[in-house]
């Protein structure tokens, strides 16, 4: 995480325990002298979708091979952890996309990170707290949004202190849900789902208010074009970009209710 906060990445405070409580099999480094020198993870949703993430190599120990060394050990670690034709996703940073690719990994769509100060709005009829009761109905949205369970990690992301999560409702049934957490630097809001636009810009400016005068970040799909017409509308400044990278088949998501990734980190 220390490195991820060097590499400008904006990582939260609670981020670790949560990723490590997802899958504490999927975290490997490189280790010289008791020291870590690299590392990244590798965590499999229930051997049925694998994500890769946290690749850093201390700069020290760029350019010795070690990192492309490890990158390929990684990759066929989870390989050996998913079952057979499982795809593997990850968010590549624009010089390293040519590097996955030899890897396997094909660039599906571009993700890019937008920040705007948050401020007060008056309250979105339908938006409310998202609470423990609204787990399973906010469990099967996000499947349905993210391609796969994800039960453990989303019980603990939902809950990590120093966040808010919001739901969407129309007519009793969860229409859209948002988390935001606190980060090295303000805010970071993932996932934002929605059923449309309206319910996606609702809960955008839920997580604004949240966190006035603080800097509130939204990495979008940008293959989605009401979430680049969202944060442009806003005013919201990008920040960087990464390209979302799949080795196998392309998981089938409902890119238009996805407004806001998750996480770079873990999917």
């Amino acid at each position: 995480m220390d490195w991820a906060r060097q590499e400008g990445w904006n990582p939260g405070p609670h981020d670790a325990e949560v990723f490590y409580r997802t899958d504490p099999d999927g975290f490997y480094g490189y280790f010289h002298q008791g020291e870590l020198i690299a590392g990244g993870s590798v965590v499999s949703y229930e051997g049925e979708f694998g994500f890769m993430g946290f690749f850093i190599v201390k700069p020290e120990y760029r350019g010795t091979g070690i990192g492309r060394q490890l990158w390929f050990q990684r990759r066929d670690l989870l390989l050996s952890r998913l079952r057979p034709g499982a795809s593997i996703g990850m968010e590549g940073v624009v010089d390293m996309q040519a590097f996955y690719a030899k890897g396997g990994f094909r660039l599906v769509f571009r993700d890019e990170r937008y920040r705007r100060n948050g401020e007060s709005f008056p309250p979105s009829p339908g938006i409310t707290l998202l609470t423990a009761d609204d787990f399973p109905a906010a469990l099967k949205y996000d499947r349905q949004c993210f391609g796969f369970k994800r039960e453990t990690f989303l019980k603990n992301w939902l809950t990590m202190p120093e966040s808010f999560s919001f739901k969407a409702s129309t007519n009793g049934r969860l229409t859209g849900m948002a988390h935001m957490r606190k980060a090295t630097d303000g805010y970071k809001i993932g996932p934002l789902f929605a059923d449309s636009p309206e319910i996606a810009e609702a809960l955008y400016r839920a997580c604004l208010s949240a966190a006035p005068g603080d800097a509130v970040f939204l990495d979008i799909p940008v293959i989605n074009q009401a979430a680049c017409q969202l944060v442009k509308s806003y005013n919201a400044e990008y920040v960087f970009e990464c390209g979302r990278m799949y080795y196998g088949p392309e998981p089938k998501l409902p890119l238009p209710k996805i407004f806001g990734v998750t996480t770079f980190e873990l999917g």
